[in-house]
């Protein structure tokens, strides 16, 4: 079994106010963002990170790395919208990001947590129904939405994306 890998959430950089290297505005929309994280620092910074993870453990990197992208996100203190699509669907179900473990890379469950602490997980609906997943499954703080509610978070003023 190779070394727990550092911690990565710990080694990440405080937050800081936007400025110089701040997440670029990518094709601002005419419409009403959603409403950010209550009451924290990325929810007053203006800056949001919207990353569409599509595979699971079948691409153990793409997968880590997508969820480590969203907690330093909210480190940096963007207001972070993680998407669970596809295979990484099953991530929403309790144990099943513990099943994930990658060799030099911070655990996907603490990684996900950081992210619900502060951010917003989804689980697409379409996916959630073919996998029969349903609402009283899931991590307690992930939710349920479909691709209306996507497309308003990608082309909310001020919103990067990412798709993994």
């Amino acid at each position: 079994m190779p070394p727990r890998p550092p911690d990565v959430i710990a080694m990440l950089p405080a937050r800081r106010p936007p400025g110089p290297g701040s997440l670029p505005v990518v094709s601002p929309a005419e419409s009403t963002p959603p409403p950010p994280p209550a009451d924290t620092s990325a929810a007053r910074s203006g800056r949001r990170l919207v990353i569409k993870l599509t595979c699971g453990a079948e691409r153990p990197e793409a997968a880590n790395q997508a969820v480590t992208v969203a907690a330093a996100g909210v480190a940096a203190g963007a207001a972070v919208s993680l998407w669970l699509t596809g295979e990484a669907s099953w991530f929403a179900l309790p144990g099943r990001a513990d099943e994930l473990a990658l060799p030099h890379a911070a655990p996907l469950t603490d990684l996900l947590a950081a992210v619900l602490a502060e951010g917003t997980v989804t689980l697409c609906t379409q996916c959630a129904a073919r996998r029969e997943i349903t609402t009283g499954q899931v991590l307690e703080g992930i939710r349920i939405a479909g691709a209306p509610t996507f497309v308003e978070e990608v082309l909310a003023p001020g919103a990067q994306a990412l798709v993994y």
